[in-house]
């Protein structure tokens, strides 16, 4: 009976590396994406991924035929969303997100990466956020229109006005 249980617990363990192995970088690529980090600098990313990744092998066994992708990444949104708003500003000696997203809301960032780098369905996307589509379709809609428009530099500096000198 111990033999079974811990040949069950090693094709398990096997199984769930091989996932990790074929997911484990989209889905850290998804983190990064959401936390506005550098590639190379995302330790919120990380984090993201760790606590993800522990979610979905408590469950691997309990899955019965769920896409363990998508458990994970289900888990990666929600957590993320939760602690968006920690993170909104932030703290002295640490640097603002300076990612392709940074300039997106939280919120704005979320419905992003689902819909046009998970391919998420807006119906999908409502329901586990819990939002209505309409609400989901305007967010995407604003962001996209926010990234396509180049932000705004700083005013040019006003031309000196040459006096007239009497003759």
């Amino acid at each position: 009976m111990r033999q079974r249980h811990a040949s069950r617990g090693a094709r398990r363990d096997r199984e769930f590396e091989v996932f990790v192995a074929g997911a484990g970088g989209r889905l850290l690529h998804t983190a990064t994406l959401l936390t506005a980090e550098p590639p190379d600098d995302n330790p919120r990313a990380r984090h993201l991924l760790a606590l993800a990744l522990a979610h979905t092998y408590a469950c691997w066994d309990r899955m019965r035929g769920e896409d363990p992708y998508d458990l994970a990444r289900r888990y990666l949104a929600v957590r993320f969303a939760r602690g968006a708003w920690h993170h909104r500003l932030p703290h002295p000696g640490r640097a603002r997100p300076a990612g392709v997203l940074a300039r997106l809301s939280p919120q704005e960032r979320l419905i992003v990466v689902l819909r046009l780098y998970e391919g998420v369905a807006e119906e999908q996307t409502a329901a586990l956020l819990g939002t209505s589509p309409d609400r989901v379709r305007a967010v995407c809609h604003r962001a996209v229109t926010t990234l396509l428009r180049p932000p705004r530099g700083p005013a040019p500096a006003a031309a000196p006005v040459a006096k007239a000198v009497p003759s």
